[in-house]
């Protein structure tokens, strides 16, 4: 017989519950230029990993279950696995850890302190990689990955694709007329074939149903000449 669980909440306890908040949300400054290159990186990745894992964009992401200030605020990160319910605030002890956090710089970011401060909390968080994206001219893309209980910063080479090492891509930068470079993913080292966003996918199908509109029309063209020829030789 299969065991029935029991509310936590049915028992008496020696002194009264303090329950924390966690707020879901607070207010930041966030440049158009952010947003725009935040925005489709989270729905870049939503459309390849729909149904793989669980993305989310500038959520808090708690890991301390006796501590709201132990947070942090992800411009994108993700979960591999079945994609899960919707988030408003992502608490580790509940969902587990995120595999892949990225953090995109801003004009805001102070030089050392504040990134050092906020890479000691991803330590603790455990992520398995992180990115962090400065879109600025040239664009730099910087990567650590947590191993043996180290989040330890990787090696890379300037302006080569850096390996995804969550995703089995490449990390590759792109630039956007409009909003100048922006993080891509490719699905391979040289970075000839993009991770396709659905915008450029449904463009493809477009194409593809067109092109094979104009084959088959120029199928049943040649199939009437030929019949036409037929019947002026039978005539």
């Amino acid at each position: 017989m299969a065991m029935s669980e029991i509310r936590s909440d049915s028992f008496e306890y020696v002194r009264p519950l303090r329950p924390l908040r966690f707020p879901a949300e607070a207010k930041v400054l966030e440049s158009r230029r952010h947003l725009e290159v935040r925005t489709a990186l989270y729905q870049l990745l939503s459309f390849h990993l729909e149904g793989r894992a669980t993305v989310g964009s500038d959520q808090f992401v708690y890991f301390d279950a006796s501590n709201p200030k132990a947070c942090l605020a992800p411009d994108v990160f993700l979960q591999l696995g079945a994609e899960g319910p919707e988030i408003e605030s992502w608490k580790t002890w509940e969902r587990g850890t995120p595999d892949l956090a990225i953090e995109i710089a801003s004009r805001s970011d102070a030089p050392d302190e504040p990134w050092q401060q906020k890479l000691d909390r991803y330590h603790t968080l455990g992520v398995r990689e992180l990115v962090l994206f400065n879109p600025r001219v040239p664009p730099t893309v910087r990567i650590w990955d947590y191993v043996d209980g180290d989040l330890a910063e990787r090696k890379l080479s300037p302006d080569v694709p850096a390996p995804c090492a969550v995703l089995g891509l490449w990390w590759v930068t792109v630039l956007d007329e409009r909003w100048g470079p922006m993080l891509r993913l490719a699905h391979d080292a040289e970075a000839l074939r993009l991770v396709a966003t659905r915008l450029e996918t449904e463009i493809a199908a477009r194409r593809a149903e067109a092109e094979g509109r104009r084959i088959a029309e120029a199928r049943v063209l040649e199939l009437e000449r030929t019949l036409a020829a037929l019947r002026e030789r039978e005539g």
